[in-house]
């Protein structure tokens, strides 16, 4: 892992007083005298509460997204009209867009406390729209049934998307920052969709509606995408005139940027080798639960054989006091036949179990070569069969073919008996010839 850079001199105090605070690495304010004035907002330090105080923190917090909302829809609708076609997810002002709403809707969002720990996620309110507004609920059905959403955080961004591919965004928000006893389920009192700024949001969506969006959320994986405001984005205007001083607060704006990002991945992968470590420890309990029940189960086993052979063993020890020499050489022959037999028997059974085993194998060759005997039988008598039939179609062709000898027998027999007549005929016209020519 790269080692964290020290954070800048302008503003560097602001940095390390509240780090990445909620794992949002916009928060760092920029150095006094900054180009930017729209992202901080000042309040008298009166009765020692100063500016750590938790509601100069969440109204700091609400002012500087109130005022990156209106910077993100004005350079989305700026370059949107510039480029005159339909904008899809690539789009970086678009994506920009997103990252900033869903800051918005994290903001104040009560912790919901799970198995690993505490979790926030802006897809609950964002569920309450369709009880709010009819229209909504085919969006939300839609997102309950993409197949690649994992997340409720996955499925919220998924909702913005189609809340503004279906231009009712601001709609939808205003309808939700209406119902404040609802939203008071899911965030704090002091968040920005419970203060004023939520409501100048919403208001500032409806310029959305003159662009239009398409996206493909099939193949897009929005469980996992890290949101980060690329402040440089919004450095373009208003900075040009300023000269040397006005380039070097830039800097050292950006400076602070690239800090909380490069703290903001720190945590991340500090997060992730944290959910790998629980992951393996749950593992390894699960499988220590499970061998300690097997070695509590063995522990008890032995105990009750040890009891036993205690029993056995104070047993036979008052035999052998109470009892005479005789009876214990007596006893120890006993217990050594008892022994031999039981190795003998022991023996015997092992033979038995292994001639066993011979007897099954054996009969599972002699199964296997029944079942390819009753095959090949089976082969054969289908040949035989064919043969047969083959057989008596050669019959039939014998008699067919004897018919026919008989008959070209016949048919040569009358041929010869008119060959014969027509030779008397031609001798006997031979003859008269012969006649004629000599008359």
């Amino acid at each position: 892992m790269a080692e964290t850079p020290p954070p800048p001199t302008a503003g560097a105090e602001s940095c390390s007083e509240e780090p990445a605070r909620g794992g949002d690495s916009w928060r760092t304010p920029p150095s006094p005298g900054s180009p930017l004035p729209f992202l901080l907002l000042s309040y008298p330090s009166g009765g020692g509460s100063g500016k750590h105080h938790p509601n100069y923190l969440m109204a700091n917090e609400r002012m500087n997204l109130m005022n990156m909302a209106k910077l993100s829809i004005k350079g989305l609708i700026e370059s949107a009209l510039n480029l005159g076609r339909t904008l899809d997810s690539d789009y970086a002002p678009l994506q920009q867009f997103f990252v900033v709403m869903e800051h918005c809707l994290k903001h104040g969002l009560k912790a919901k406390k799970t198995f690993l720990g505490q979790n926030k996620s802006f897809w609950g309110p964002l569920e309450l729209v369709e009880k709010l507004v009819p229209e909504a609920a085919e969006i939300t059905a839609s997102v309950k049934d993409l197949p690649g959403l994992k997340t409720p955080v996955g499925r919220g961004r998924a909702w913005l998307r189609l809340a503004l591919m279906q231009k009712k965004l601001s709609e939808y928000m205003k309808a939700l920052i209406n119902k404040k006893e609802l939203l008071s389920e899911f965030y704090e009192p002091n968040a920005l969709m419970m203060e004023e700024e939520g409501a100048i949001i919403a208001g500032l969506l409806v310029g959305l509606n003159v662009i239009d969006a398409n996206f493909c959320m099939k193949g897009e994986d929005l469980d996992s995408q890290v949101g980060v405001i690329d402040f440089s984005m919004y450095l373009k205007d208003g900075n040009s005139s300023k000269g040397t001083e006005g380039d070097g607060q830039i800097t050292a704006i950006l400076d602070q940027k690239n800090y909380v990002e490069e703290l903001n991945r720190h945590l991340s992968a500090t997060v992730n080798n944290l959910q790998a470590k629980v992951d393996a420890l749950e593992k390894s309990n699960t499988k220590l639960t499970e061998e300690l029940a097997v070695a509590n189960n063995r522990i008890i086993t032995l105990q009750e054989e040890m009891e036993r052979v205690k029993e056995e063993s104070s047993y036979i020890l008052e035999s052998n006091r109470k009892g005479p020499k005789q009876d214990r050489t007596a006893e120890g022959q006993a217990l050594s036949e008892a022994r031999k037999h039981l190795k003998e028997e022991t023996q015997l059974r092992l033979d038995v179990e292994k001639e066993l085993e011979m007897q099954i194998s054996m009969r599972q060759e002699m199964e296997l070569a029944m079942k390819m005997l009753e095959k090949d039988v089976c082969e054969k008598q289908d040949a035989l069969v064919s043969l047969r039939q083959q057989l008596d179609d050669l019959r039939a062709l014998k008699h067919e073919l004897a018919f026919k000898l008989q008959s070209s027998d016949l048919g040569v027999k009358q041929k010869s008996e008119l060959n014969s007549r027509l030779e008397e005929k031609t001798n006997q016209m031979a003859a008269t010839i012969k006649q004629l020519e000599q008359r």
